[in-house]
């Protein structure tokens, strides 16, 4: 599909009602351009893997335009200290893995009880999470195997032909750190991961 200017309010509105009817929507975030599904609908869910190429076995984050909303929503459970992690460093280029509820389905997570929780830190990411009556799924825009994509031009057709596709220039291209604070572990050393071992260690005074 042709690429739409992710500045463009009506660009945004249609990649919204796109996600309400079950299609995937590529958009640009502070780290790498990911692909969007409907993170509730189990069939669009497996859209994501299918043109990903995916693993199954391999779970899928969940956006969300705050931290809150995933706790008011009732999309998953967080502690006092998942809580104050997430007011430090969200949103920002991190995920966030929090016990889920059983609003979210088996396929995002590959049957896991933890989903990665995701709040970009990039306008039109929000403006699309804003405009969507759902959370969406947060993977890099890729086919499996392939290097994650800064610019709309470095995604695959494969991917293209399948999504609306939301053009928000170059991305800086560095992950998102994965951080799974039930282990005090980063499963995924990416942007901030510096920082946020620091955090973990307690050396800043607010980790412990």
């Amino acid at each position: 599909m042709n690429a739409n200017d992710a500045s463009d309010d009506r660009a945004i509105a249609r990649a919204a009602d796109a996600l309400d009817d079950g299609d995937l929507v590529v958009y640009p975030t502070e780290t790498v351009y990911g692909l969007a599904a409907n993170a509730l609908e189990s069939a669009a869910v497996e859209r994501v893997f299918e043109v990903k190429g995916r693993d199954w076995d391999k779970p899928v984050s969940l956006a969300v335009p705050t931290f809150e909303t995933a706790l008011e929503a009732g999309y998953i459970e967080a502690t006092e200290r998942e809580r104050a992690f997430a007011d430090r460093f969200l949103p920002g280029p991190v995920t966030l893995l929090c016990e889920r509820t059983t609003v979210v389905p088996d396929v995002l997570t590959a049957g896991r009880e933890r989903v990665g929780i995701r709040v970009p830190d990039c306008e039109p990411a929000l403006a699309l999470l804003e405009a969507a009556d759902c959370p969406i799924t947060s993977t890099s825009a890729n086919v499996s195997g392939q290097p994650s994509a800064r610019t709309v031009d470095e995604i695959d057709e494969r991917v293209r032909d399948e999504a609306v596709v939301l053009d928000g220039g170059e991305t800086p291209g560095t992950e998102s750190t994965v951080v799974d604070l039930s282990s005090e572990t980063i499963h995924r050393r990416g942007a901030l991961a510096d920082e946020i071992e620091t955090w973990l260690e307690g050396e800043d005074g607010e980790g412990r």
